[in-house]
Parts: C-alpha cells; sequence; structure tokens
C-alpha cells in the first residue's frame, strides 16, 4: 500500500464552548485538511502533509499533534508568521468560521517549497480547501496536480467568509472547474455545492462536475447522507442515524475515510463499489458527529465498526 500526499492549511480552531456559565473558546487544531490527513492516518492510511506552519508554539503543537496521529512532515515548511485561528460559532451543529492572522500561515507555501520526490512517489495526491483562494498555494497545488501520478481528489471546502473582494466567487469556480476537470474524486458539500452554482440542485451540480471530466463526485448532505456519481446515475446513500454534538470535521473526516480505501484498494470499478465506500464514510463522519472537536474526534476502523455493528 502506497501513502497519500495532502496539501492544504492546517491551523487552529477556537470553537464556541462554555464553562462555569460562561461562553469561552476552546482550542483545537484544525484546519480542513489537517482533519483530512489525520482520518487518512487514524484509519490505517500511510499519509504525508504539504503545507505552511508558522514559527510560534502553536505551530509546534500542531507538528506534535500530526506526528502523534502518525502523519508525515516531510513536506511541511516552516514560515515566519504567527498561526492562523479560525473562530468558529454555532447555531445548531454547524460551525460558522472566521480566519484571523496577517500573515496567514497557511497561506505561504510556494511552488519552490515542494518536496518533489514526495509528490511524485503519492498514490493519492489531494488538493483543496481554503488555501487554493492564496496566489502562492494554488501555484504549488497547481504544480503538484501537474506532477502527480496518482489518483488526485479535490474538495473545495468554501469559507463564504473568505470570499471578499468582486469577482472571488467567479475565480474559486474557475480553480474548482479547473481541478476538477482532471479529478479522479471530487467530494464538496451541499453547502459548497449551492454557494459555487446557485441556480443547480445538487444533483445538477454533481453531474456537472462530471461533464468537465471528473471520474466520480461525492456531495455530502449532512444528516441526509450523501449523493453519489459516478456513472450517469447520481445516487443517495442514507447516512446512519447518529446523536450530533458538534459536525467540526464530518466533511473531512468523510474524504480521509474515501482516501483511506483508495490507498488500501484503489479506485472502485463500478458505482456500487463507490456506492458502498461512501456508506463506510458516512458511517466514519457520524462518529465523529458524535464528538466535539475536528482532527482530536477522527476514529479508527475498529471504533467504526464497535459504534455500528
Amino acid at each position: 500500500m502506497g501513502y497519500a500526499v495532502v496539501l492544504g492549511e492546517a491551523l487552529v480552531d477556537l470553537l464556541d464552548a462554555e464553562h462555569d456559565g460562561e461562553p469561552v473558546y476552546r482550542q483545537a487544531i484544525g484546519g480542513g485538511p489537517l482533519n483530512v490527513a489525520v482520518a487518512v492516518a487514524r484509519l490505517g492510511g500511510e499519509v504525508q502533509f504539504v503545507g505552511s506552519l508558522g514559527d510560534d508554539a502553536l505551530a509546534t503543537r500542531i507538528r506534535a499533534f500530526l506526528g502523534a496521529a502518525g502523519v508525515g512532515l516531510e513536506g511541511a515548511v516552516t514560515v515566519p508568521a504567527p498561526t492562523a485561528l479560525a473562530v468558529a460559532t454555532f447555531a445548531g451543529a454547524e460551525p460558522d468560521f472566521r480566519f484571523y492572522g496577517e500573515p496567514r500561515s497557511y497561506a505561504l507555501l510556494t511552488a519552490d517549497d515542494l518536496n518533489v520526490a514526495l509528490i511524485e512517489g503519492a498514490q493519492v495526491l489531494y488538493c483543496g480547501s481554503i488555501v487554493l483562494l492564496a496566489p502562492p498555494v494554488l501555484a504549488a497545488a497547481r504544480r503538484a496536480w501537474a506532477m502527480a501520478g496518482a489518483l488526485r481528489v479535490f474538495d473545495p471546502n468554501v469559507r463564504p467568509s473568505l470570499l471578499t473582494g468582486p469577482g472571488a466567487l467567479d475565480d474559486l469556480r474557475a480553480v474548482v472547474a479547473e481541478f476538477a476537470a482532471s479529478a479522479h474524486l471530487v467530494k464538496l458539500s451541499a453547502a459548497d455545492a449551492r454557494l459555487l452554482y446557485p441556480k443547480e440542485p445538487v444533483e445538477g451540480v454533481a453531474a456537472y462536475l462530471r461533464e468537465l471530466g471528473a471520474a466520480t463526485v461525492v456531495v455530502t448532505l449532512g444528516a441526509d447522507g450523501a449523493l453519489v456519481a459516478a456513472a450517469d446515475d447520481v445516487v443517495r446513500v442514507p447516512a446512519p442515524k447518529v446523536d450530533a454534538v458538534d459536525a467540526t470535521g464530518a466533511g473531512d473526516s468523510v474524504m480521509g475515510a474515501l482516501i483511506a480505501d483508495l490507498l488500501h484498494a484503489g479506485e472502485p470499478v463500478d458505482p456500487t463499489g463507490w456506492r458502498d465506500r461512501v456508506a463506510f464514510a458516512l458511517r466514519v463522519a457520524g462518529l465523529v458527529c458524535e464528538s466535539p472537536g475536528g482532527a482530536s474526534a477522527m476514529p479508527t476502523r475498529e471504533a467504526v465498526a464497535e459504534r455500528f455493528r
């Protein structure tokens, strides 16, 4: 079994919480791609994180957390910046993120920083999330995407609060189309789909991304499960019933589970195989939703099997 490379951001989340009846923020290591990398490792896959990390104590904690989770850091670079923060507030289980820090520690990876041998040797390459809004990291992702001989997976992981300025959404749509056109797998949430293509139903978005060239598209629907477009038909996969307390990282865990299975068994040979993979990924996400936090809630295969016997 080979390894995956996850290219993207790592930061620190400040999560809405309560202590002695007073509102407080709970610190958690996060970032969508970091969550994906940890999910892959917890599910038994070998994975390397590629991205820029700050030069402060919080970055030291991120490195220690990733190392303890079994995530490699051969492609991570240190940059002269404080670790970026994402403040999450909740209206229900879904978090709303606002980002702080200048310059953004996660947005300073350049194309010249890439470990070429690491990228070229990967069996699966993940790119996506908010780093694609930063021109230096977008250039690095494009270079990695072009050189990879691997299965390429993509997740736009849209954060509306970062889409500022005229044309920002159109620019992001162009980037999504660019990466989707040569992706083996695109995973996005229903919220991503509605923001990117507001006039299209989610089924239409999945079909459109396949028309662009994506081999398989998975759209997560929260408690309603997911849509899978792996052939001409778009099919729905139900989610398990869970007692959700925090959806942070749930979508990332779906991506991580799909990558872990790509490492273990390659691409499914038919749409039924994809449906089975997505059903397992939704069980992983369900278990994540039953625990607070994102990366720290990523489960092992044994924990998933025990919870959903």
